[in-house]
């Protein structure tokens, strides 16, 4: 495989601008596909669709960087699944011909939704693997035979060393959100199922963001690429309205409340950093009687899909989230973003905010800064080169933030969790033991005992007085 200098030999310099008149209508796809996007209401391209789809079909290999929410789903599923059913492609039973990585659970759902969707007339099979919950369902699917294959990294090698899966016949390769991948730690991953594929296979790339990891990752995958860039990495969607409001600590929850009471705040996601915050702010929310829901890494998969579907379906006014809701979820009509807590991460700062204002509607992210955390918001203006407004027009303005000295993003973070431990410990401190109990019988079953004796020989005697079972009866028999 021929390896490519990234930095030099596919920089594309100027910007790509949208031709507002072409529609899916004109671009090479089969008819049966055209039809289907014009029944679900797809008429015109995104921006990286208009360049993706007419590349992926001549089979070059793609190097795509676009923000959340500008179609890129489509961008790889439409010219996939029109080569497949060009090539009148068959399924085989255990071994996909496309197979489609992707860092979480919710965006392996969202994509094989999608492409059921897109590829209702084509009279092929799609299959979704991915961790936290029973295999049976899904070692079937792969039994059965599935063109395209969309799969979470954890679970694809687990099937594969229980030989249900097998990679050989994969023609395409498309790696999404490969830097959420390097944030959540697959890499290592990664690089044990590259080299389980052909080496003659097309190659999509998808990434946010482009830090010099996930550069040279796309180095080793890709054969002479061509490089698409909807908008510079690490910046934020121009129609989202950015402001961050200083506010002590133990205030935010009284503020989160003040914006939902006082403004028109409607279908909002809530971030924060820590999976039981996001608990704690779920259930305060709920107890002053507002509809709320929560995601996290320790719900189960259903629960988690059970909150988004209420979320989605406007059963509940909001959804409070750690960063595994930040990338894959595409759901309408977010109309704000809340960072209850900031990330140290610019790139987070981004992911987050892409919830909001998608498909071309306007949306507002508002981020919560406490004194600790003013270094973040001063990263994330640099980074994202922007300068965020700064709102005090609020009852819980904190001055004490707002005049801080800002120390380094890595000795704010190290701080912070510094503070969270000492706040764990101490709350499993104040936790009642209700073990001591049980502690107290093993210790005076361990001590010397003048009976202990008598009671270890009526308790054998018991025993040997209790009648066999009809097993070791059975057992006895025939052993003599």
């Amino acid at each position: 495989m021929i390896r490519v200098d990234l930095k030099v030999s596919i920089t594309q310099k100027k910007p790509f601008k949208l031709d507002s008149t072409i529609k899916f209508s004109q671009l090479s796809l089969s008819n049966e596909i055209k039809e289907t996007l014009a029944e679900i209401g797809y008429e015109k391209p995104t921006p990286i669709q208009q360049q993706a789809i007419p590349v992926a079909l001549k089979g070059t290999d793609i190097l795509g960087i676009a923000q959340t929410g500008t179609g890129k789903t489509a961008a790889f599923c439409l010219p996939t699944i029109d080569k497949l059913y060009k090539n009148k492609t068959k399924s085989i039973s255990k071994c996909p011909k496309v197979l489609i990585l992707t860092p979480t659970r919710e965006l392996a759902i969202q994509i094989h939704e999608n492409l059921v969707s897109y590829g209702q007339n084509l009279h092929q099979k799609y299959a979704v693997i991915f961790g936290g919950v029973t295999q049976g369902k899904q070692v079937r699917a792969l039994k059965n035979g599935a063109h395209v294959l969309v799969a979470t990294p954890g679970r694809l090698l687990d099937l594969i060393n229980q030989k249900h899966l097998n990679l050989s016949e994969v023609e395409t390769f498309v790696l999404d959100e490969a830097d959420r991948m390097l944030d959540m730690g697959f890499m290592r991953d990664i690089k044990k199922i590259i080299p389980m594929l052909p080496k003659k296979r097309h190659n999509m790339f998808f990434s946010a963001t482009m830090p010099p990891v996930i550069q040279k990752l796309a180095g080793t995958i890709l054969t002479n690429p061509k490089k698409i860039e909807i908008n510079p990495e690490s910046t934020t969607v121009k129609s989202i309205k950015q402001s961050a409001m200083y506010v002590d600590k133990e205030n935010k929850i009284e503020l989160l409340k003040h914006l939902l009471n006082e403004h028109k705040v409607y279908k909002t996601l809530v971030f924060v950093e820590m999976k039981h915050v996001a608990n704690k702010v779920c259930d305060k929310l709920v107890k002053d009687g507002f509809k709320a829901v929560a995601i996290h890494g320790n719900k189960s998969q259903a629960a988690r899909q059970r909150a988004i579907k209420e979320f989605d379906s406007n059963k509940a006014q909001l959804l409070v989230a750690t960063d595994i809701a930040s990338r894959g979820i595409d759901i309408d009509d977010v109309t704000h973003v809340i960072n209850f807590e900031l990330s140290h991460l610019p790139e987070s700062y981004v992911h987050r905010i892409g919830r909001t204002a998608r498909a071309g509607k306007e949306g507002e992210a508002i981020s919560f800064v406490s004194k600790d955390e003013k270094s973040y918001l001063l990263h994330i203006e640099k980074v994202t080169n922007q300068n965020i407004e700064i709102d005090t027009d609020h009852p819980f303005h904190s001055k004490d933030a707002a005049d801080s000295k800002a120390m380094s993003v890595g000795k704010a973070k190290a701080k912070l969790e510094a503070e969270k431990r000492s706040r764990r410990d101490e709350n499993r401190s104040k936790r009642p033991r209700g073990k001591s109990f049980s502690k107290k019988k093993k210790t005076q079953k361990s001590s010397p005992d003048k009976n202990s004796s008598h009671k270890k020989a009526s308790s054998n005697k018991k025993k040997s007085s209790r009648p066999f079972s009809k097993k070791k009866a059975f057992s006895k028999r025939t052993s003599s």
